[in-house]
């Protein structure tokens, strides 16, 4: 019953106009990222108010709710494993962690892997071998590889950056525009924290990074030093 009580619940929340933005927002045309997906039109903030209402949904409904066909109910089900990630044991948190990685395919559009992945996949590996992460950074899919970089942030934010340097190096030369976005994301996450680390691995590869991943990466620098990286003028 619960789950069709949360699916009707976000159902009767939805709002045709909003929708129909969300749907040129984030790409669903043929050919673009995000094509076939369909959205009910549910502002975020709504959202985590129906994840704090149904909050005691078992693991099984979380899973089904991500498979579902709309945007919006698979961000609930992701918003829902993330709420219950960060508030149970060990055990739960491998069994969601477990479930998450099955379920990637669905985890399908970059705002779903970004309130997702280092939260769950980056938290839950922290004390852990992190083949995963290359294993992901590897992948065919455009998001299972944007889930190994974005996963990184939780080390990020703790002030450990060598697994998110390894796995930007990995994908350089990824010829995805959303790969590079997390990859530039990243790099400016940890230039944010400590300046001389971003520095180092820019004077290595900033020649050979996609014109995005280089732009995001030095968005917070000083004007003349983004230039200078922008000229193609900063020595090794």
């Amino acid at each position: 019953m619960k789950y069709k009580e949360i699916v009707d619940h976000l159902l009767d929340l939805g709002d045709k106009k909003r929708a129909e933005h969300s749907q040129r927002f984030f790409k669903t045309a043929k050919d673009e990222y995000g094509y076939g997906d369909i959205f009910l039109g549910i502002r975020v903030p709504v959202i985590r108010q129906a994840v704090r209402k149904f909050k005691d949904a078992s693991l099984e409904t979380a899973e089904k709710l991500l498979q579902s066909k709309y945007h919006e109910v698979r961000l609930f089900a992701l918003l829902l494993l993330v709420y219950r990630f960060t508030r149970t044991d060990t055990g739960e948190q491998g069994r969601i962690y477990d479930l998450y990685l099955k379920n990637t395919k669905y985890v399908n559009n970059w705002d779903l892997v970004d309130s997702s992945a280092h939260y769950i996949v980056g938290a839950y590996l922290e004390d852990k071998d992190k083949a995963v992460l290359d294993e992901l950074s590897r992948s065919n899919s455009l998001w299972e590889r944007r889930i190994s970089m974005i996963a990184t942030y939780y080390y990020i934010r703790k002030g450990q950056f060598a697994d998110a340097l390894r796995i930007s190096e990995q994908l350089l030369h990824d010829k995805e525009d959303l790969i590079h976005k997390a990859v530039g994301w990243m790099l400016r996450e940890i230039g944010n924290r400590d300046h001389a680390v971003e520095v180092k691995f820019l004077k290595k590869y900033y020649q050979k990074m996609p014109r995005t991943m280089l732009r995001y990466a030095i968005d917070k620098f000083d004007e003349e030093e983004r230039q200078r990286y922008l000229a193609g003028k900063v020595k090794r």
